[in-house]
């Protein structure tokens, strides 16, 4: 009888089930979008219980629709946007409060105090990370700060605190686990990624009850399994959840990087460049940050990653916001209609700039507009921007390493556009590897989660899984991007010149 494993993938704007399986094909695929909440400008929120409500129709009709027993399903796998924030009621499951999510800049002051405090160096040392509004810490403190009567209940024990990964298993498990996967915890700001513990120093300094936090544990090991009775899935009680990391280290493993210097870019809502850089963490002194992969068979590996907080959302910002496109492929053919984007840069810094810049305050930004500037420029410079921003990652990422990175090997929505991948292989001067599964981030937690339940034997046949759909060679003149490039730099440097309220 043929075995499959689920994957549920709880993205930025999407919540997805797939279904895999013991090839890596998908079997079947359930998508539903879900609202995105802008209370203020620079703020970002969710509805957990959408999100819960879009990810059990997902995966409930997955699974329908591939017309299997659910019997046949091994295991369940998570991956989910890192950093969103959410507080619930131990005793009913309901949300304090909407989530906060990883883009919300609402607690930039809050990070500015902890700098004023010299906590600088003591969160890098623990954590890997720098101190940004991206990170989970900060938002729940605003939480605990800002809604009424929640630090009370928390302190007396009421409250969970967790990012998605935490919040979709307890809700799978009835609310009798409340777990994390190291690749989570080492997205908050509090958690030691040397000793794979919750730091008491820095749950004190951010005035964090160490009680609301979830279980730290390994990526792929039983957490629970899907209650009995969740509405929608009584079918499919009983399935081992086994398989949890973040979507980016998820993408990381699903692209069958284990060899340290292998690396990898997600093109979705952001960009995410990691480097597999083994079972030693290495701090960066280039603007990026040092995360948990995954841990493993009672080993951690380790990687260095640089985060773009906007990429295929400015695509949408073209479509929905400016109404200059139809649908995100429009973009591609508007670009392509031109040769270049003649001079035309776009700093899409709409809530900061990310690695290497790490720039809270840095604002979108158009320069070299003239009065020959068309709707087909702009496109060209948004899928350049996107491009411009994954070179400074990687020129970070090889200051750093040990070893340079001789390959990329990309994945994500954006990552079906031809010009943007030829563009980036251009500007890298490297190739660049697009494979033929594409859903490698799902695949990640799919891989994780069957190795917990024996359906994969271990890295060498997942390894094995993988095959290039297409390889992108450099084509255009080094000389020409590179001086591109020059210009890009000066353009980040307009972006981020702004000052906050000074009009």
């Amino acid at each position: 009888m043929e075995t499959y494993v689920v994957a549920l993938d709880q993205g930025t704007t999407s919540s997805r089930a797939i279904l895999f399986n013991r090839t890596g094909a998908i079997v079947a695929r359930t998508q539903y979008p879900f609202r995105q909440i802008y209370p203020q400008p620079g703020w970002v929120e969710h509805d957990p219980m959408e999100i819960w409500a879009t990810e059990k129709r997902a995966l409930a009709e997955a699974v329908d629709t591939a017309h299997i027993d659910p019997k046949q399903i091994a295991a369940l796998g998570i991956t989910n946007q890192r950093e969103t924030t959410i507080l619930w009621e131990r005793a009913t499951g309901k949300p304090v409060c909407n989530a906060i999510v990883w883009q919300c800049r609402r607690t930039a002051a809050i990070c500015d105090g902890l700098k004023v405090e010299g906590l600088d160096e003591a969160v890098t040392e623990k954590t890997g990370l720098l101190i940004d509004a991206y990170f989970s810490g900060t938002k729940i403190k605003w939480i605990l700060d800002n809604v009424p009567g929640v630090r009370q209940r928390a302190e007396r024990g009421e409250l969970c605190a967790g990012t998605v990964d935490s919040w979709l298993i307890w809700n799978l498990t009835g609310g009798k686990v409340h777990v994390t996967d190291a690749s989570n915890a080492s997205r908050t700001m509090l958690f030691n990624i040397h000793t794979l513990q919750w730091d008491a120093d820095l749950c004190k300094a951010l005035d964090i009850p160490m009680s609301l936090l979830p279980e730290p544990r390994s990526n792929s090991e039983v957490y629970g399994s899907v209650a009995a009775g969740i509405p929608g899935l009584e079918d499919l009680a009983g399935i081992p959840i086994c398989g949890s990391a973040g979507d980016q280290p998820a993408a990381l493993f699903g692209q069958g990087c284990f060899t340290p210097g292998q690396a990898k870019n997600t093109y979705g809502t952001g960009c995410f460049t990691l480097m597999n850089v083994g079972e030693q963490a290495v701090r960066s002194q280039s603007g990026l940050v040092t995360s948990v992969g995954w841990v493993l068979d009672k080993k951690t590996t380790y990687a260095l990653e640089g985060s773009v907080f906007n990429a295929g959302s400015t695509i949408q910002w073209l479509r929905d916001e400016l109404g200059l496109i139809e649908s995100a492929p429009d973009c591609d053919r508007l670009a392509e209609s031109v040769p270049s984007s003649s001079g035309v840069y776009i700093v899409p810094a709409f809530t900061g700039l990310g690695a290497p810049y790490w720039d809270m305050y840095a604002r979108g930004t158009i320069v070299g507009l003239t009065r020959g500037s068309t709707k087909a420029h702009i496109a060209r410079a948004v899928l350049d921007s996107i491009a411009f921003q994954v070179t400074d990652l990687v020129r970070a990422m090889n200051a750093d390493a040990s070893c340079p990175i001789t390959t990329l090997r990309v994945d994500g929505g954006a990552s079906v556009s031809d010009i943007l991948m030829q563009t980036q292989a251009d500007l890298l001067r490297l190739p660049v590897d697009r494979p033929a599964q594409v859903e490698t981030t799902a695949f990640g937690a799919a891989a994780l989660a069957g190795l917990a339940a024996g359906v994969w034997s271990g890295l060498p046949e997942l390894e094995g899984l993988r095959r290039s759909q297409h390889v992108f060679q450099p084509q255009r003149g080094e000389a020409d991007c590179a001086a591109d490039y020059r210009q890009w730099l000066r353009a980040v440097e307009r972006a981020r010149t702004w000052i906050e309220n000074d009009v």
